[in-house]
């Protein structure tokens, strides 16, 4: 039983030592992370690749940096290995490598790319790239062209012990040396802001150990050139032998952040003008444009000595030989103030957040407009009764005055804006209330024409094409530009809404009143214009109607004629344009468009009155009766909405047809009316009788709202044949005008003479020979006038010798004036906002325009580019006010560019040159700063423009010591003075930032080791910080 116990418990012990065996075959997670770094570095062809050619001068700061990432694992925790390069070396490089391994050009002399100088050594010992202006740290520290960086793939996760840095950096290390990569390859530590690495480089037959050191402030005993370099040869450890002197490369860099000496960027406000204290404001048609703060911030000046010996320089606390005006090389870096404020974005951002606005004009300003009590003028109740409904308390029309001042009755201590500044506004809105303008106003305006650029004005005419706006001098700019300083200065959203009221009820006043709108073309809608545009072309239009047919004998002539914007070919031929009209032959669909090409054919002036057709007469012109249930069935109709203008339409066709052909057949009964001249010699066919041009209706003026709606009711009318005859009629509505027209002023006329005059190509003449041998000339009309069932034979049988004096009219200017009028005052101000946002983009891109530098070529390209956005923009229907602040966004970034540019030419004055005939040189420098992080001063201290920069510095010194300058005094008493000791005012503040780079070539780790590069990159930041970072080269053959 003992022995029982005791081979179990050798059992037992056997399993216990067999599960405690270690598979040592199984790769560790420290073997798989260097597998994998290997396998990158494969991927990215880093291994065994030939050294890369020294950078050239300033590929740094001037050449494409590239980079790449991947992703590997260490135990559970992830790292990022990066691949920084710059782009044109290393990409030409592999370019070559290829080529040769193609053509089979491979050299097996393993010997000679051994003697090769890698390329970390010749990055090191570069002197063409030691302050780069533009590069990452390691690249300004170290001068490297490419480099690796190991780092943890979380932001919020860092490398915060030395232990973890130093086993990522030797798995690193065996990796780059097992796939003979030559790459620097960097551990990050600790937090970003920091920049803190540790770095190896593996080159064959010696390594390079990358250390750095990173303190908040300078040791007293390395503040200066003598205590880094002893800090240098300390490190490299060779003291005891005479090594050769250190290379030193120094860059100390002035800054210059106070401007009092130059020009503010705003022109002080003018108290006496209206805008008062408003800065950059001088009048409401005009935006204000530039920055409210300096856009510059300051003016960083490096003055650099390259490449000098430790023996040519001293540098202690006590002493030092670097003088900023001894510097060889000066440089200047302009840093500009983020997102400075400036008034056009200002202004034109704040205006666009109106539209997410959600108040009406009766929330906004019911509470501010009196009701009228009980007593009120009872004379006003009939047109009280007849006025339109308004969403808001409207005054009576007869309340209002015949200039242009306030018209809404509001308390004057309550109102938004004050009733003097309404009226001001007011009459630049409208400035015929002023009376005839002066003549030096034109002559001024022409002289500021001429002075502009060409750029400028093709910009302007490519604007007027491609922008779906409003002309620049026209009112609807001026009411844009006007509303966005209005909101800016004068009380936000609600004085928006009370000047849009101001603005609709003197659209009323002068539409009640027949005086024109002025600044707006007296022509049909241009469909090119904006919406609101159109509708005040609109009201013109209803306007200049409404007068001519209250005027007597007026409204057929030339003048008509010239108010559409049509003239005659020849003054003494009236019907030129009918000729030439004669070569088109429109169709069914385009009567339209025929009528009124042929209604500015006419140039003559008729006695002929135009009234509308009484709807009440219970008889038509022929004596037939009409049923008083057709007569009530057209009252009703006549004010009903527009979607029933199509049912008005039909029943007006229905009502002129209601005779039968038999009783118009013969119409030498009536007396010929409405003639306005002869036409040509032609004869009419049937009476022999001389053919006259009848006066009629002037075509219809439509928006493209109104063309939208038209085009919509045709569509739905369906295909079917009964719908296709409706919709023939309904277009047929001007031609059934022009044939009672034509009836009433050529009695006994046939429809051939009406094809003669109307559409002279569907009557085809033909010359036939007759019985006695005589060859007659024989016309008929075209086989689409002879189909059965067209559209014109219909219509010229149920028309009647109606002169257009009598008929109903075709554009009722009453019913379309108070559509616009309702238009106008039934919108919200967040949707008169966005009407008036093309106005106000285009009158925002001329403003640039006229401030725009030539010789700053991203001036000129973002102008471009907004150009091209805002044409898009103001065409798409679909517009919306996420694309306008994109489109804002870039005004805003021409302004400030363009801001900065002012900015640079006040602080670079052509005033502060001593040499003549540098202006050009000047004016080249400020460009460059635009275009360049860094800029050459070209003679450093000794040239025109470090001349400048020199005194800028004095000017801040003495602003800071709190001196006056001093005045010129005679050269005696300056003789007398001479003995006094000069100021002590030094002419730079001390330097904000010291940068040295040691370089030396020395054996290391023992005297007998190969002579290798050693660098050391020393930062010294006032009040900042103090960092080292150094590239110690070391033997690993002969240590």
């Amino acid at each position: 039983m003992r022995h029982m116990n005791r081979m179990n418990s050798i059992g037992a012990d056997e399993d216990a030592d067999v599960f405690e065996i270690t598979d040592f075959t199984t790769a560790s997670d420290w073997e798989r992370f260097i597998a994998r770094f290997e396998e990158i570095i494969h991927e990215w062809k880093l291994a065994n690749r030939p050294p890369l050619p020294p950078a050239p001068k300033d590929e740094y700061s001037n050449g494409t940096w590239d980079e790449r990432s991947e992703e590997l694992q260490f135990a559970d925790f992830k790292f990022k290995i990066t691949h920084k390069f710059l782009k044109s070396c290393v990409v030409t490089t592999e370019g070559r490598t290829s080529e040769e391994k193609d053509s089979g050009q491979e050299t097996d002399d393993i010997e000679d790319f051994d003697e090769k100088t890698p390329t970390v050594y010749s990055d090191l010992m570069n002197l063409d790239n030691d302050f780069p202006s533009r590069a990452h740290p390691l690249c300004r520290w170290y001068g490297l062209q490419e480099f690796l960086i190991l780092s943890p793939a979380a932001n919020n996760e860092i490398i915060d012990s030395e232990s973890r840095s130093k086993l990522l950096l030797s798995s690193a290390s065996i990796a780059v040396s097992n796939t003979s990569c030559s790459v620097p390859v960097f551990v990050q530590q600790s937090h970003n802001w920091r920049k803190l690495y540790c770095g190896t480089c593996v080159v064959p037959g010696a390594n390079v150990e990358f250390e750095m050191v990173h303190l908040k402030k300078i040791p007293s005993q390395y503040d200066h050139l003598a205590g880094l370099i002893d800090v240098f040869k300390s490190k490299l450890g060779c003291v005891y032998i005479s090594m050769p002197p250190v290379s030193v490369s120094v860059r100390f860099t002035y800054i210059l952040s106070d401007w009092s000496c130059t020009a503010w960027p705003q022109a002080p406000p003018d108290l006496s003008s209206l805008m008062e204290d408003e800065v950059g404001c001088t009048d409401f048609g005009n935006l204000p444009f530039g920055a409210c703060e300096d856009p510059v911030s300051d003016l960083h000046l490096s003055c650099t000595w390259p490449s000098l010996s430790e023996d040519m320089i001293v540098e202690n606390h006590v002493y030092s030989d670097l003088d900023p005006l001894q510097a060889p090389q000066w440089s200047v870096r302009i840093n500009m103030a983020d997102d400075p404020l400036c008034l056009l974005g200002d202004y034109i951002r704040e205006f666009l957040t109106l539209t997410e606005r959600k108040e009406t004009t009766d929330e906004l300003l019911g509470n501010l407009v009196p009701e009228e009590g009980d007593n009120a003028d009872l004379s006003q109740a009939l047109q009280r009764l007849t006025e339109p409904s308004m969403p808001y308390a409207m005054p009576s029309i007869g309340s209002v005055v015949s200039t242009a001042t306030t018209r809404l009755k509001i308390k004057p201590e309550e109102a938004p804006i004050a009733s003097d500044m309404l009226n001001q506004i007011l009459l630049f809105l409208f400035p015929d209330a002023k009376g005839p303008k002066c003549e030096g106003e034109d002559e001024n305006e022409d002289e500021e024409v001429k002075e502009k650029t060409a750029r400028y004005t093709d910009v302007l005419a490519e604007l007027k094409k491609q922008m779906k706006t409003a002309p620049l001098d026209s009112l609807t700019h001026r009411l844009a530009v006007c509303f966005a300083i209005v909101n800016h200065n004068y009380g936000g959203l609600r004085a928006v809404a009370h000047l849009w009221q101001e603005f609709v009820l003197e659209m009323r006043f002068r539409w009640e009143n027949n005086h024109f709108v002025s600044g707006v073309e007296k022509s049909q809608p241009n469909l090119g214009a904006c919406l609101l545009h159109q509708k005040l072309q609109m009201l013109n239009c209803c306007i200049e109607r409404k007068m001519k047919r209250e005027s007597v004998g007026y409204g057929y002539g030339s003048e008509c004629d010239n108010s559409d914007g049509a003239s005659p070919d020849s003054p003494g031929d009236p019907f030129s344009r009918v000729s030439d009209k004669q070569d088109s032959s429109p169709a069914e669909g385009q009567v339209d468009q025929v009528n009124s090409e042929r209604f500015g054919s006419i140039g003559s002036v008729s006695d002929d009155e135009f009234y509308d057709c009484d709807e009440d007469d219970d008889e038509d012109a022929d004596g037939a009766s009409v049923p008083k249930e057709k007569t009530k069935d057209r009252k009703n109709s006549r004010n009903r909405d527009s979607s029933e203008d199509r049912a008005k339409l039909e029943e007006s066709i229905e009502s002129a047809s209601v005779a039968s052909e038999s009783s118009f057949k013969d119409s030498f009964s009536h007396k010929p009316e409405g003639r306005l001249a002869p036409f040509k010699n032609m004869k009419l066919l049937g009476s022999s009788e001389q053919m006259f041009v009848p006066i009629t209706q002037e075509p219809s003026p439509m928006t493209e709202d109104m063309l939208e709606e038209h085009a919509d009711v045709l569509s739905k009318l369906g295909s079917s044949q009964e719908s296709t005859q409706l919709r023939a009629r309904m277009q047929s509505a001007c031609l059934l005008s022009d044939m009672e027209s034509f009836k009433a002023a050529n009695p006994g006329c046939i429809l051939e003479d009406f094809v003669r005059w109307y559409s002279p190509r569907d009557y085809i003449e033909d010359e036939v020979e007759t019985e006695d041998g005589k060859k007659e000339i024989k016309g008929c009309l075209s086989q689409r006038m002879q189909i059965p069932g067209n559209m014109w034979v219909e219509v010229w049988q149920s028309a009647r010798p109606v002169p257009a004096r009598r008929q109903r009219r075709l554009f009722d200017d009453t019913r379309e004036a108070e559509k616009v009028l309702h238009w106008l005052s039934s919108m919200k101000p967040a949707t008169v906002v966005f009407n008036l946002m093309p106005m106000l983009t285009h009158a925002a891109i001329v403003k640039v325009l006229d401030n725009e530098d030539a010789d700053v070529p991203a001036v000129k390209t973002l102008v471009d580019q907004i150009v091209s956005k805002g044409a898009k923009l103001t065409r798409n229907p679909m517009a919306d006010v996420r694309k306008y602040e994109h489109l804002v966004r870039l005004i805003e970034m021409a302004e400030t560019l363009i801001a900065r540019t002012v900015s640079l030419r006040s602080k670079f004055s052509e005033d502060l040159l001593e040499q003549r005939g540098a202006e050009s040189e000047l004016h080249h420098f400020v460009s460059c700063l635009h275009q360049h992080p860094e800029v050459t001063v070209r003679g450093g201290p000794c040239g025109p423009v470090g001349a400048i920069i020199h005194k800028l510095f004095v000017q801040s010194q003495k602003a800071s010591y709190m001196l006056l300058d001093e005045d010129e005094e005679p050269t005696e008493e300056v003789e007398k003075d001479a003995h006094k000791p000069a100021s002590t005012v030094p002419d730079f503040p001390r330097a904000t930032a010291r940068e040295y780079i040691l370089r030396a070539m020395v054996p290391r780790p023992a005297p007998y080791s190969r002579v290798l590069p050693q660098k050391m990159f020393c930062v010294l930041v006032e009040n900042d910080h103090f960092r080292l970072a150094g590239a110690f080269s070391s033997d690993t053959t002969f240590q």
